[in-house]
């Protein structure tokens, strides 16, 4: 199996649509043509990660955080760090793979996982992604009605929420007239026709929408298509940023404390003063998320957990809601997991491949815990 098949089937789950314009994610290094041996997953990639790859004969490294995001002006094999680890993938044949904010914006994904660690319940996103979906209207006659619906779904058309194939459908009258050059499916050239119709309408996203033509027009009777693509200014439910739920029941904030510390598995996090006696609900965003505060306010969670807050963030969060930086590589490190249960499932036909997780830590950060202090 290529790493081309696993990517797509990686991209069906977290496509590349979704990332933030400005991200550099997919492939980094490497090709993706190649047969893939065994895979490895990592957070961020280093040399222990490419040295683990190699001892575990892994040609395929994901990592979530992207290797290459500014333009690399040179390639300095002597003394560039990030131009020593890329010469060691290409002299070792090993492609290397970023899924960074499209694994943050998808359902199951960065923050999901978190708030699944967390305990949540009732687990929805914080905010829906806007503008990214299209309404694609096609004209077609009953006969083909159905094949033509099929089509723009398995390309990914009609899906909203946990719902598929959603389409909606009216009769009407189609007319047209064929030139000397035509070759209509129905009527005769030359002469006006009118014909019974169905108007289908389907939502798309818009990275699917290409394919979604093209699969209509492969099965579409008419010698010319008429469609029509409209924008759509609703939020897309299918992803979004952040995640917010419950907790089975609720804790006092010192109790929540000692709670968050023990799922998450740290020892130390930044805070703002207690806010409320009980904290129940709970809204949580992988890596640097300050700007969702407001909108955690807004949803009324008793407490909001990310990654990297300024100070003058904890301050307009003073007296609103319980904040905590729970650290940037503590609060995605948990993605890991759901990226390789998923892997090893679409793996399954090919157990020749191995997928593992880097078992070392790629956090360059370290707190200093002088105990002895009083």
């Amino acid at each position: 199996m290529t790493g081309k098949e696993i990517i797509q089937h990686l991209e069906q789950w977290a496509p590349k649509g979704i990332a933030w314009e400005k991200d550099n994610v997919g492939l980094q290094v490497g090709d993706l043509q190649t047969k893939v041996k065994n895979i490895l997953l990592s957070l961020d990639l280093s040399d222990k990660v490419i040295e683990a790859a190699k001892k575990n004969k892994c040609n395929l490294i994901i990592t979530h955080h992207p290797l290459l995001f500014q333009p690399l002006k040179s390639l300095n094999f002597t003394s560039s760090r990030k131009s020593k680890m890329i010469e060691t993938l290409i002299k070792n044949d090993i492609t290397l793979y970023s899924a960074h904010t499209n694994l943050d914006f998808t359902k199951e994904g960065v923050s999901y996982q978190l708030a699944r660690k967390m305990g949540l319940i009732n687990i929805r996103f914080l905010k829906n992604l806007p503008h990214n979906q299209l309404k694609l209207v096609v004209f077609v006659s009953e006969s083909h009605l159905n094949k033509v619906a099929d089509a723009i779904h398995k390309a990914g058309g009609g899906i909203i929420g946990e719902y598929s194939n959603c389409s909606f459908r009216s009769i009407g009258k189609g007319t047209f007239k064929g030139s000397d050059r035509s070759n209509p499916a129905i009527g005769q050239k030359n002469l006006v026709e009118t014909v019974d119709e169905i108007k289908l309408e389907i939502v798309v996203d818009k990275w699917n929408l290409n394919s979604a033509i093209d699969s209509l027009k492969s099965v579409h009777p008419y010698e010319e298509v008429a469609f029509d693509v409209y924008p759509l200014q609703n939020e897309n439910v299918n992803y979004g940023i952040g995640a917010i739920g419950e907790l089975k029941q609720s804790l006092n904030s010192e109790d929540f404390f000692e709670y968050v510390s023990s799922k998450l598995r740290i020892q130390a996090f930044r805070h703002t003063k207690h806010v409320k006696s009980r904290i129940k609900t709970v809204a949580v965003c992988g890596g640097s998320c300050s700007e969702l505060i407001d909108e955690s306010i807004n949803q009324k969670a008793d407490a909001f957990i990310t990654a990297d807050v300024k100070y003058h963030a904890f301050q307009d969060a003073e007296n609103k809601i319980l904040l905590i930086d729970a650290g940037h590589y503590e609060t995605e490190v948990h993605v890991l997991e759901e990226l390789k249960k998923r892997l090893e499932i679409y793996l399954k036909r090919n157990k020749s491949i191995k997928v593992l997780k880097f078992k070392g830590s790629t956090n360059p950060i370290i707190f200093y815990n002088n105990s002895g202090v009083n």
